[in-house]
Order: structure tokens, then C-alpha cells, then sequence
């Protein structure tokens, strides 16, 4: 069941990150499918452009997806559709394959008499390779999307069982992946070996759920466990759960920006309360940029937590000078610059009562193309500050992501070809300050080590030219 409406709707255009997905799994409870919907609803924030789930009663699966929000797409009637006991379930923003239906996870094959679904968190760097190796050999593509890769792969090593078809799989497979499979009475999940991108693993009374972050398990009632470890399959059945390692050995990268701005501040991440991290920032923060100011806000919501932790730290008031609207949704107008513009402003709006003639300090998570940050300080300027300042609570984005963010050129980070003062006057301040990258993995009470933080450095834990390995082993 496939909903018939591949829309390609446009929403305003913005700087702010995305990422690729959200993924929700539950296996042992008798209406799966509607816990995955709520689950899904948590991991929103994570994926806007298309949602899908998958169930199953042990014998027969079922799918609903389409473009859209969750709430938009499910109905009380087409969940209740969607009968049986293990579910699995997505949110998507695409980075590898285009934004069409598709391309809309989970993506479901048969195989051998088998149903394989695949629902995938990450980008795949040596899938071009794959997918050529693999046409080479005789295999046809119903998408654009790496992880339909994956299962490619994983079809082809299945006269050994899917475990080890699985190991297989993870043994040729380059990048970052957080991935769970789903069969007609199996669920699967597995994590590269480096860790890059979060899943987390819970408990219900009659089962388990597998979720992209902690806050999925709130709303379904579910306890959190522990993390899928990186390299680690896990098994869940009929027989309970089991743990398999891929015997892939390499040193943890998760991906710092996750806690930075990706996740939820109500969830934990690589063993890390995200609400405290970003408290953690604006206290450093402050420690770095003592200024002279009458008060710090943020830019509802990217800046809220950072915000507070530099208030409390330097002394300073906090106050929420420019109001968000939370009403404003999708627009099905392709907008032109200046509606881009306008699409800034109808999304917040300034107090100016407060604002006028006041030295304030904006906190910002993130400045990436800087477009957006310009226009919301010159509102600000409009609206009468006499001084604005911006702290970044991180250090800038010189190099792109390949691990599954969609900044993937170095053309599109405006650090990369600015320097921070040419950034303050192409955004229009008086001041702009970078958390420091000591002070940001600090911050996170992660050895930096087990960071990946190419995004500010340039190391990237994974070579991007990896070459395409044998499919199987004999």
C-alpha cells in the first residue's frame, strides 16, 4: 500500500542544516504500526520531506508512504491498515537521491521468497562504486538512494543467511550508516563501524524499539537501554534479542554536529544529555567573549540552550527578542530571493520595545552559507539595536560533510571562503565569536578522539575515494 501522490512541493528555501533521516522500529507489540507513527512523530526534526512505515504480522507486510509531514500523511484509517506486530518505520530529507516518492524509505524488495525493508540514517561514500559494480554485474535499480545499495549487496550474499549476509554486507560498505532491516518476523539493526550518526535501543513490556534518539521512546512509553554499539548488528525475533559483532574493527567518529544542532535537547546522544552539552556551550562561550552587552537572546529555537548556559555564566539577562511562529508551514510556491527573505521574516519576528537602543549578543548554533544570518540582523538593526554581537557555538564549517549532512561542497560553507571578519561584515556586526574547538569538544565530555569533527578540521575519519571491494566472500 503506496500512497499515489508524488508531489515535489517546495517549502522557502533555507541555510540551516539538514539531515538525511529519523529512523523508528518496534518489534513484540500488537499494534506496531501506530507506535512507529508516534515514534516517527518524535523524529520529525529529523526529516520533512517524505515518510513511510512498514509492518508486519510474521507473514504478510504492508507499507503506507508518501511526501509530507507525518500527521499529514497518516491516517487512523491507513495505520489501522498496517496490521501485525513488528513495524519499521522513517522520516526522511534526502542527501543521496533526490526528494521524490521513490526515493522515500523504508525501501522494500523481495528476494528469494524474502521481504527485505531498509530504513537508513547516514551516506554511503563508496556507494557510486557499489551501485556501478553491481549494474555491471546485472543488477537493476529502482532508485537513486545508497541504501537501496545496501540491500543489493545483502541479497546477493543471502545463500549464506542474513546474518552473515549482513556481515558481509558491512565488510564491504563504506561511510556512515545507523540502519535497521526489517523481514517478515525479523528486525535488524546495524551501526558502521565508526559510529558516525546515533541509534539507540529500548524496551517496551512486550518487546523492543529501536529509535535514531531517546526522545521516541518518551512518547511510547519505552526504556532506554543502551546505544547500538558501533559495528554491531542487532538480532530481534521470535527468540528475543541477540547481539552479533561484524568483526569490523575502527576507532569511533561520531558526528559531533549531532549534538550540536541535529537532536532533540530532550535526547541523549553518544551517552550525552543534549540539553546539558548545549548549556555546556554557552558557559564556555562566555569564558571565551565576555562583552560589554545589556542582554543575550537566541534565534527561537537554534540558539535557546546555549543562550541560558551563557546567561548564567557571564551575569547577563536573557530575553527572547525576536518571537517565533510556530504556525507557519509549508509553502507550495516556489519562492523568488525576495520571498526567500520574506520566508525569514514570517518565521520570527523582533520585539522592538526591547530592541531599541539595546547592546544585545545573539547565540547561534550554526552559521553556514550566512544568508539567513544576514537578514535576521539587519531586522534586528531595523527594529533599533544600537550593538549586535553573535557567538556561533561552534567553530566555523570550512569543510563539507560526506557522512550524511547536506552541505556536501565546500562552495556552499561561507567560512570556507570568508575569513571570521569578512563573515561579520558580510552578516553586519559588531562582534562575531566562534566557540573555540577545544571548547566545543570540552563541551561534550567525549574524548576527542571519538569525534568525527571534519566538518572544522578537515580530517575526515573515512576516505572519500574508497574503492569498491568483492562482493562476497567465497
Amino acid at each position: 500500500m503506496q500512497a499515489d501522490n508524488p508531489s515535489s512541493a517546495s517549502a522557502f528555501i533555507s541555510e540551516r542544516p539538514r539531515e538525511e533521516c529519523g529512523i523508528f522500529a518496534v518489534y513484540g507489540h500488537e499494534d506496531a504500526a501506530k507506535m512507529t507513527y508516534f515514534g516517527l512523530y518524535a523524529l520529525q526534526h529529523r526529516g520533512q520531506e517524505s515518510a513511510g512505515i512498514v509492518a508486519s504480522d510474521g507473514v504478510s507486510v504492508l507499507e503506507y508512504k508518501s511526501m509530507g509531514l507525518v500527521p499529514d500523511i497518516f491516517t487512523q484509517r491507513n495505520l489501522s491498515e498496517l496490521k501485525g506486530h513488528l513495524a519499521l518505520g522513517h522520516v526522511r530529507y534526502s542527501t543521496t537521491g533526490s526528494s521524490l516518492l521513490v526515493n522515500a524509505q523504508p525501501f522494500r524488495i523481495r528476494y528469494a521468497g524474502t521481504s527485505l525493508a531498509i530504513a537508513h540514517n547516514g551516506n554511503l561514500v563508496n556507494a557510486r562504486q557499489i551501485r556501478s559494480d553491481l549494474e555491471n554485474g546485472g543488477s537493476i535499480f529502482q532508485t537513486s538512494m545508497d541504501s537501496e545499495a545496501f540491500l543489493h549487496l545483502t541479497a546477493k550474499c543471502m545463500k549464506k543467511g542474513l546474518e552473515q549476509a549482513m556481515v558481509d554486507t558491512m565488510r564491504q560498505v563504506r561511510g556512515a550508516y545507523s540502519m535497521v532491516i526489517m523481514t517478515e518476523d525479523t528486525v535488524i539493526a546495524a551501526r558502521d563501524p565508526n559510529g558516525f550518526r546515533p541509534l539507540s535501543l529500548g524496551e517496551l513490556k512486550s518487546g523492543y524499539v529501536l529509535a535514531s534518539e531517546s526522545c521516541a521512546f518518551d512518547l511510547v512509553d519505552a526504556t532506554f537501554v543502551r546505544d547500538v554499539e558501533p559495528g554491531e548488528i542487532l538480532i530481534i525475533n521470535q527468540n528475543g534479542l541477540r547481539s552479533i559483532p561484524s568483526g569490523i574493527s575502527s576507532r569511533k567518529s561520531q558526528c559531533i554536529f549531532e549534538l550540536i544542532y541535529f537532536a532533540r535537547p530532550d535526547s541523549r546522544v553518544f551517552g550525552r544529555n543534549v540539553y546539558m552539552f548545549r548549556k555546556r556551550q554557552g558557559d564556555l562561550l562566555a569564558r571565551e567573549y565576555p562583552l560589554d552587552v545589556d542582554f543575550v537572546m537566541p534565534f527561537p529555537d537554534s540558539g535557546n540552550y546555549a543562550a541560558i548556559g551563557y546567561a548564567q555564566s557571564a551575569g547577563v539577562p536573557l530575553e527572547m527578542g525576536m518571537i517565533r511562529n510556530h504556525y507557519v508551514g509549508r509553502t507550495f510556491i516556489q519562492p523568488s530571493q525576495n520571498m526567500r527573505d520574506f520566508g525569514v521574516r514570517v518565521k520570527l519576528n523582533p520585539v522592538k520595545e526591547l530592541l531599541k537602543d539595546r547592546k544585545i549578543v545573539i547565540m547561534e548554533d550554526s552559521i553556514i552559507r550566512g544568508t539567513t544570518a544576514r537578514t535576521r540582523v539587519r531586522t534586528l538593526r531595523e527594529a533599533g539595536a544600537r550593538e549586535v554581537h553573535m557567538l556561533v557555538s561552534c567553530p566555523p564549517h570550512r569543510f563539507p560533510c560526506h557522512y550524511g549532512i547536506d552541505f556536501s561542497t565546500r562552495g556552499e560553507l561561507i567560512a570556507a571562503q570568508k575569513s571570521v571578519e569578512e563573515i561579520r561584515d558580510f552578516v553586519g556586526l559588531d562582534t562575531l565569536g566562534y566557540l573555540s574547538l577545544e571548547s566545543l569538544v570540552e563541551a561534550s565530555r567525549i574524548p576527542r578522539d571519538e569525534l568525527c569533527l571534519a566538518c572544522f578540521d578537515g580530517n575526515y575519519p573515512v576516505p572519500i575515494d574508497e574503492s569498491f571491494t568483492k562482493m562476497c566472500l567465497e
